[in-house]
């Protein structure tokens, strides 16, 4: 089974000399998902946590609601194939849409949201912009692949105090299939939930942190206009361009300890008209 990394010969040219070296680059690898014994599509991918990678596809899809469902997943030898057999049988998608994300994203739901399970707004649920940064602080410490070889994306769920999950691919949408597998397949539903990300938030990555029931999503680039307007309707904070020490709130800023309410209604005030 392939890893994660592979060594590779270069050549470098820096100040008119040329260096040949030898560094890991990151691998991507098609992995065939196969469901009740039919072959229902080809992901592209970092050939790590394929099972999570098989199940989270699935329930992120709408497929599966929970682990309960799958009888069986297993990766063959060679890391080319994962074969999940469900306890129930289900028609395979007529068609596949191809979405944003990096690395070719895939998906066979139309626009139409479909809620999750572990999908709901708890209005009861904060944050403190401290646990915001520090597991930001965490995700990159974690980031072996990385660390060898650059050129990957990860993400992370947290629950305020730590990470339980951490996962790395060089598809943004697949880290968070990933998670939503683990979650499954390891039982881990925290009550306030944090998915952290190096990745960029298109509505695909939106709506696949809404079927985890993200309270957060928090990213250390931008989000996109459609994911915004999202994560308004699905009661998540979005935070996007997350640094060491700062990062902007465009979603239901009110679960973060200490945002200034009232200054808003001031400023609110200050900027209505006043009659004659």
């Amino acid at each position: 089974m392939e890893t994660g990394t592979h060594l590779l010969s270069y050549w470098h040219f820096e100040n008119q000399h040329w260096v040949h070296l030898q560094s890991e680059i990151i691998t991507e690898t098609p992995v065939d998902l196969s469901v009740n014994g039919e072959r229902w599509i080809t992901l592209m991918c970092t050939p790590t946590h394929l099972e999570a990678l098989a199940i989270g596809f699935l329930f992120n899809e709408g497929i599966i609601q929970s682990a309960e469902e799958v009888a069986i997943v297993q990766v063959c030898e060679n890391g080319c194939n994962v074969d999940v057999w469900l306890n129930r049988s289900v028609p395979k998608p007529s068609h596949w849409r191809k979405t944003s994300g990096c690395s070719g994203g895939i998906t066979s739901q139309e626009s139409e949201f479909h809620p999750s399970p572990l999908q709901g707004y708890d209005s009861e649920v904060t944050f403190t912009p401290e646990e915001i940064l520090s597991g930001l602080s965490q995700l990159y410490q974690a980031q072996d692949l990385y660390q060898a070889a650059r050129g990957i994306h990860s993400s992370a769920l947290g629950d305020g105090e730590r990470l339980l999950i951490q996962v790395e691919d060089i598809g943004r949408h697949n880290t968070l299939d990933k998670i939503a597998g683990s979650m499954l397949l390891q039982k881990v539903f925290p009550p306030r939930r944090i998915l952290f990300t190096t990745g960029r938030i298109s509505s695909e990555m939106l709506q696949k942190a809404a079927r985890l029931g993200a309270h957060a999503l928090v990213s250390r680039t931008s989000p996109t206009a459609l994911s915004v307007r999202l994560a308004e309707q699905y009661g998540m904070t979005l935070i996007g361009y997350a640094r060491r020490n700062q990062f902007n709130v465009y979603a239901h800023p009110e679960r973060l300890q200490g945002w200034p309410r009232h200054d808003l209604l001031i400023t609110s005030a200050l900027n209505v008209p006043h009659s004659k």
